[in-house]
């Protein structure tokens, strides 16, 4: 790995930013890589340099069958370190400050839950400081859209008729000019899955998309937070996979019927493509905006 000379005096585990070579479809380009000088260790490495991933991502997550899905790929392409925290299990919330990005998926339960999930009392404390104080690139799908109103007093409530299906949603003259939809199209076929929606978005947000029955599908709060009401992370087996669940089968079989998870499992495949192209897009998007 190639590193200016003048930096061989820095001592191990300092880190700093350079420019790397990387070869791309057959052209050589360069890219920003973070390396980390090392001490050799006792299996034979020598001393030297090693590449750090140029972004630390954190993630909260509700259930465990809510990740980030198909932007998993993204991340590991690109060579994304990134903590997964498993707030519904126990695991703490680390030091806010060991990362650059903050992502948080969705979940069975409502924002005003805190009685039966009391985490979510130090979960909202965290995405305000997040947004708010630190002011770092936040991207909320879902429960995490509506837990972003919800931190930043804006007010969620019940969805009525419940969006459970794919559906169209429309982006706002105000999301067409957002960098988060930078070359995606004004009407986007996405997978909906909730009975609540953000009824009054925080006074500082921007309505970035809407459909006919929900008003906020998309926002962003200050200049470094996007939320989504639907959900972008669809892989082949998202759908089975959640319907394996109680709580999102119920929910399904009383919006679409005793078939449901078979019907909306066919035609979320005959999307899947789209969905794909989507997810990859609004992915590069918001790492070329949390990196601006």
């Amino acid at each position: 790995m190639g590193v200016p000379a003048d930096t061989a005096g820095v001592p191990p585990g300092i880190s700093w930013r350079v420019r790397m070579p990387r070869r791309s479809r057959g052209e050589v380009i360069l890219v920003d890589a973070t390396v980390e000088r090392c001490l050799g260790d006792a299996k034979g490495t020598a001393p030297g340099y090693r590449k750090r991933s140029a972004m630390r991502l954190l993630v909260f997550q509700h259930i465990d069958c809510e990740h980030p899905g198909r932007l998993r790929d993204f991340l590991q392409a690109d060579g994304v370190e990134w903590t997964a925290v498993e707030l519904d299990d126990g695991e703490p919330i680390p030091p806010l400050e060991d990362y650059d990005a903050l992502w948080v998926m969705g979940g069975p339960m409502d924002v005003w839950d805190v009685e039966e999930h009391p985490w979510l009392v130090p979960e909202k404390r965290a995405i305000r400081r997040w947004v708010r104080d630190m002011r770092r690139p936040f991207l909320g799908l879902c429960l995490g859209h509506q837990l972003l109103a919800d931190a930043l007093g804006g007010t969620c409530g019940p969805q009525r008729p419940p969006e459970i299906g794919i559906y169209g949603v429309e982006l706002t003259a105000e999301g067409r000019a957002d960098p988060i939809f930078n070359q995606m199209g004004e009407h986007q076929i996405v997978l909906q899955w909730h009975s609540v929606q953000v009824a009054q978005p925080p006074d500082d947000a921007v309505v970035l998309a809407s459909s006919p029955d929900c008003r906020v599908q998309a926002m962003r709060v200050g200049s470094r937070a996007w939320s989504m009401q639907y959900h972008l992370e669809v892989e082949q087996d998202t759908v089975r996979n959640w319907g394996a669940v109680d709580a999102y089968r119920d929910a399904l079989v009383s919006a679409l019927g005793p078939n449901a998870v078979d019907s909306l499992a066919a035609e979320a495949d005959s999307h899947m493509a789209d969905f794909a192209r989507a997810a990859q897009r609004l992915y590069r998007n918001f790492m070329a905006a949390a990196r601006s």
